[in-house]
């Protein structure tokens, strides 16, 4: 950004809420298509050198600091108990993201539940950390974007786990399809990543990547040094980790004698080898098990050791597409018939019916509405998930567990009136439904308990997996992905 465009920007940005963030955007998006642009040309250096543009120019630095103080995370400081919630600190937050003389603290060490009862750890960087690592990832976003796997889907924009469980479908549902299946997963992934790998191959500032790498982290008031690894919790961590995981699906590729045609990128697959990655999670399939045991699987020890991982022992394994096997929720499974399902699998069923069945038992004493904006919540996120596969039998029978809840709710909450007194009270008739569950705020309006059964199901529309978000070349397709996905 040159020193006319900067002055009219710090013109613009005397108070945080009169900033044109649209300029804003177009400066900082203008920079991202460059980088992308150099790095498919195979330029390095010039991307370096615009990376370095666009992490020094003040539109950047406002862009990062509005997203760190608009994400979840925004109400949660770092060990300096810091936040940013004011519009003119957030402005002097911005002005003040200086390389020189910069010093990371370390991070705050929290520990949250997984479901296999154990704890895992997340570390917090403070606001400062946080909106530099925003700052620098939108300078790595478009490299990684540029140069990443094909079928990788985890943490990317645009793409998500629909994309993946769809390209599941694709490679397992014909009648010729692979039968077996490796089942993948890279043992503490974040907790184990080579920090000289990253500072060696990932293109991006190595003394501050450095610096993070090495803050440590404060557990218990006790300063512990990292070795190795990407903290789970900071805003970089996931695109560090992709970029460490990329290049694993040629690996596999090239493994198996797998020919890729120049042109047209498709491929003659004798083995049926085909990869699907979200994040560290990834699946292989094969046309037999030998081949996934004792090539493929090899060849992906030997891509993770050079970056300090190894496959998880007890979670890596060869399964039968005719025994089903879980993945990212759902559970797929090919029958006698040839027909492939997918569903929502066992362990994700239990726990919205657990969560469900919780927030029931919180809101004994809690007002109608507000147990039912919770409970909407809650449903719709779920069938929001699942409304791309064979779930119509789960959404019917998640409405008839939470109408048996509710009436025990409503049993417990009036003891001494009778069901037709409470059927009156909490149920009206809607359309042809005689048994919606209702609540009235003070303004005397109504909200209506949400049936899953409601959700339609629609199969997900895969995104091709050389849509790039930063090639003004793909902006036509997005906008018809985007608009035809809207339409449905």
């Amino acid at each position: 950004m040159n020193l006319s465009k900067r002055c009219a920007l710090k013109t613009f940005a005397t108070a945080w809420n009169f900033i044109p963030w649209d300029k804003v955007y177009e400066k900082v998006r203008s920079l991202q298509r460059r980088i992308a642009k150099a790095i498919s040309e195979g330029n390095r250096n010039k991307a370096r050198a615009l990376q370095w543009i666009l992490t020094h120019s003040l539109a950047a630095k406002l862009l990062a600091v509005k997203r760190i103080t608009e994400n979840k995370g925004k109400n949660t400081p770092g060990v300096d108990g810091v936040l940013w919630k004011t519009p003119n600190d957030k402005l002097k937050a911005a002005l003040s993201l200086s390389r020189k003389g910069y010093v990371v603290k370390p991070l705050r060490r929290v520990y949250i539940k997984k479901k296999n009862g154990k704890e895992r750890p997340l570390g917090i960087p403070t606001m400062n950390d946080r909106a530099r690592q925003a700052l620098f990832l939108s300078a790595l976003d478009p490299v990684s974007e540029t140069s990443a796997d094909l079928c990788s889907y985890g943490f990317r924009r645009k793409r998500s786990c629909h994309d993946a469980i769809e390209r599941c479908y694709i490679h397992l549902s014909r009648k010729d399809s692979a039968t077996s299946i490796l089942e993948g997963d890279i043992k503490g992934c974040f907790d184990y990543i080579s920090h000289d790998w990253i500072i060696d191959n990932i293109l991006i500032d190595k003394k501050v990547v450095t610096k993070w790498l090495k803050a440590g982290y404060i557990d218990k008031n006790k300063l512990f040094p990292t070795k190795a690894g990407t903290p789970q919790g900071g805003i970089i961590s996931p695109t560090l980790a992709n970029m460490v995981l990329d290049g694993l699906e040629e690996a596999i590729y090239k493994s198996v004698n797998t020919r890729i045609r120049k042109h047209d990128g498709c491929r003659r697959n004798n083995h049926k080898i085909h990869f699907v990655r979200y994040a560290d999670d990834f699946v292989v399939t094969g046309a037999s098990k030998e081949v996934l045991m004792n090539v493929v699987k090899p060849v992906i020890a030997d891509f993770l050791f050079t970056r300090g991982l190894t496959l998880s022992e007890t979670k890596t394994k060869i399964t039968d597409v005719y025994s089903g096997f879980d993945f990212l929720g759902q559970n797929i499974r090919k029958f006698s018939n040839g027909k492939l399902l997918i569903r929502p699998s066992k362990d994700n069923v239990k726990a919205v019916l657990s969560k469900i069945k919780n927030i029931i038992v919180e809101h004994r004493g809690a007002p109608t509405v507000e147990l039912i904006s919770r409970l909407n919540s809650v449903i719709t996120g779920w069938t929001n998930y699942h409304k791309h596969i064979a779930a119509t039998s789960h959404f019917a029978d998640l409405d008839r567990f939470i109408w048996f809840y509710l009436w025990k709710w409503a049993k417990r909450r009036h003891s001494n009136k009778g069901n037709c007194w409470i059927a009156n009270k909490y149920f009206k008739k809607v359309g042809n439904r005689k048994w919606t569950f209702f609540g009235t705020f003070d303004n005397k309006s109504e909200i209506l308990l949400k049936y899953a059964s409601d959700t339609p199901i629609k199969r997900h529309v895969l995104i091709n997996g050389k849509a790039n978000p930063y090639c003004a070349q793909w902006d036509k397709y997005y906008q018809h992905r985007y608009a035809k996905s809207k339409a449905s």
